[in-house]
C-alpha cells in the first residue's frame, strides 16, 4: 500500500530550525524526522512513498535524489560523474520515493488532493511528516479494513504538558499529579484512505477541518487508539527531547518496536 507524507509545512513555531529546512527535515540523532517515520512504514513492509513537498522543498528532493552520496563514502572520476561507485549499503534500497511540489502555502487537504493522480484509484495511507509515534499500522489496517468507512484516523490518549494541582471545596490543595495521561482522544495523524477520500477534498481544504467533519456526518470516518509513544515536533523543547532520547537510545518510536 501507498503512503503519502505530508511535508511542506512553514513549521513556524520552530524557527531557529525551520527557517532554513522543512519541518520534517529537521534531524534526530543525525537523520530526518522523516526518515524515522518512513523506516517505520517500511518496518511493516510498506516502502512506495510519495511525498507533499511545499516550503523549501527543494531540501527533500536533493536528499532523496542524492540519497546515495549523501549517506555513504564514494568513489568518482571528476570527468565522468556517472562513473561513482558507492561504499557500503543500506536498508532502504526497496524504498521507491515520489517527491511531489505541491506548493508553498498549499493546506494539508489541498496536498492530499494534488496527488490524486499518484495513488492510482487504491486504497492509501497518509501521515503528518513531522510527528513521532511507534503505531501498529497492521493493527490500524485491520481495524480500517473491518469498519469499511473511507477514512480511518489513529487517535491517542496524550500526555498533559503540565502537572496538575487537586483542589479541594474550601480551596486548600490536597495534591498533584505530575504530567497526567488525558482522557480526551487526539489525532496524531496517521491516516488510512480509500480513494473516495478525494470527493471530500478540494485545493484549498484544510484536512482537519472540512473534510473530516463531512466524512463524520457522513459516518464514514472510523478511528484506531494507538496506546504507546507519541511525540510531535512542534516545538523546540519537544526537538531536543526527541534528540535526548535517541542519544540514551531510549527513542520510544524506533522501527523495531510497537505499540
Amino acid at each position: 500500500m501507498k503512503v503519502v507524507l505530508l511535508a511542506g509545512g512553514l513549521g513556524t513555531r520552530m524557527r531557529e530550525e525551520t527557517g532554513f529546512r522543512p519541518k520534517p527535515m529537521v534531524e534526530i540523532g543525525g537523520k530526518p524526522a522523516l526518515w524515522h517515520l518512513m523506516k517505520l512504514y517500511a518496518k511493516y513492509g510498506h516502502t512506495e512513498f510519495i511525498i507533499c513537498a511545499g516550503y523549501k522543498g527543494e531540501q527533500i528532493k536533493n536528499y532523496f535524489f542524492n540519497y546515495h552520496a549523501l549517506n555513504f563514502d564514494f568513489t568518482v572520476d571528476l570527468g565522468r560523474p556517472n562513473s561513482a561507485i558507492f561504499h557500503g549499503s543500506h536498508d532502504e534500497s526497496e524504498w521507491r520515493v515520489t517527491v511531489v511540489d505541491t506548493g508553498r502555502d498549499t493546506p494539508t487537504g489541498g496536498r492530499v488532493k494534488a496527488i490524486e493522480n499518484h495513488v492510482n484509484k487504491e486504497p492509501f495511507m497518509c501521515s503528518y511528516g513531522d510527528s513521532i509515534a511507534p503505531v501498529n499500522l497492521d493493527a490500524l489496517l485491520k481495524a480500517h479494513e473491518g469498519a469499511s468507512n473511507v477514512a480511518t484516523v489513529t487517535t491517542t490518549k496524550p500526555r498533559s504538558r503540565f502537572g496538575v494541582v487537586r483542589v479541594g471545596a474550601d480551596g486548600q490543595v490536597i495534591g498533584f499529579q505530575e504530567k497526567p495521561i488525558s482522557q480526551d482522544l487526539v489525532s496524531i495523524g496517521h491516516f488510512v484512505f480509500e480513494p473516495e477520500i478525494f470527493n471530500y477534498l478540494e485545493e484549498d481544504s484544510v484536512l482537519e477541518e472540512a473534510p473530516l467533519k463531512r466524512l463524520v456526518d457522513a459516518g464514514e470516518l472510523g478511528s484506531y487508539e494507538h496506546a504507546g509513544f507519541w511525540q510531535p515536533m512542534d516545538t523546540a523543547h519537544e526537538f531536543h527531547s526527541l534528540n535526548l532520547h535517541h542519544d540514551a537510545r531510549t527513542g520510544p518510536w524506533d522501527p523495531n518496536t510497537s505499540d
